[in-house]
């Protein structure tokens, strides 16, 4: 989010309105970030909730490396090295031998990590479709629509944020996400 030099140009009530969605943005990561957190303390299976984050990207990637799911997620080796061994610990992650090089293991999901990760997805599913079910069907698809073309828009305005394997379209019903 660095300064653009054009940003002086914009007409003020467009630099308004940015401003309100700027603070409704902020608003929603901190209401997520909460419901996060209240997930995470009633879960019973004892993993941090930031560990998910490696089984997600295993799951959605494949088999990776300790240093190259550090550099994805943005996180210290030494954090991803924690995270991972309490994931193989409690059996969501195995460790494999790399086909390339045969001195280091890649991580990657278990049937038990597919199951506890669609598991947290269905829980995801119910809970937004619970604080949406009062919204018409036009409202939580042009929701679904804009939110995955603010994404885009992000993507293509600052490409170095794009995810690796980011999804072009919202997922199809059923599909995995």
């Amino acid at each position: 989010m660095a300064p653009n030099s054009s940003a002086a140009a914009r007409p003020r009530a467009e630099l308004d309105l940015a401003d309100s969605l700027g603070h409704e943005l902020v608003r929603f990561i901190r209401l997520i970030n909460k419901a996060k957190s209240q997930v995470s303390k009633q879960g019973p299976d004892g993993i941090e909730r930031a560990a998910y984050a490696i089984l997600f990207t295993l799951i959605h990637e494949g088999p990776q490396r300790t240093s190259r799911l550090a550099e994805s997620l943005h996180a210290e080796i030494s954090t991803i090295s924690r995270q991972s061994s309490s994931l193989v610990q409690h059996g969501l992650v195995e460790r494999q031998a790399d086909p390339e090089d045969g001195r280091a293991c890649l991580l990657a999901p278990t049937a038990e990590g597919l199951r506890v990760f669609e598991e947290n997805r269905k829980q995801r599913n119910q809970w937004l479709a619970e604080v949406l079910e009062d919204w018409s069907e036009t409202d939580r698809q042009n929701l679904n629509r804009l939110f995955g073309r603010l994404n885009t828009g992000i993507e293509k305005h600052s490409p170095q944020l794009a995810d690796a394997q980011a999804p072009t379209a919202a997922p199809a019903k059923g599909a995995t996400a």
